[in-house]
């Protein structure tokens, strides 16, 4: 997805929460996953190579979890957005 249209959907996202929603969102896109509240990561890899669960919790869980891809991806994210 284009950035603004990132935004604009953690904004609905937002509203929808403040109105006491639960939101399940599968997503790759790493301002997504920053802005979850609990973060399941599966893998290790995708495809045949995927279906189990490589880390869980928040995200500064996924980023201390040496298993995680994910967590590796946002750790540099994280250091460029610095």
């Amino acid at each position: 997805m284009h950035p603004q249209d990132v935004k604009t959907l953690l904004n609905v996202f937002q509203k929808l929460i403040d109105n006491g929603a639960t939101i399940i969102v599968i997503e790759h896109d790493l301002d997504v996953i920053k802005n979850s509240d609990y973060i399941i990561d599966m893998g290790p890899e995708g495809g045949y190579l995927g279906g189990e669960v490589v880390a869980s919790g928040t995200l500064q869980d996924i980023k201390e979890n040496k298993k995680s891809i994910t967590g590796r991806y946002l750790k540099k994210w994280y250091h460029q957005e610095l």
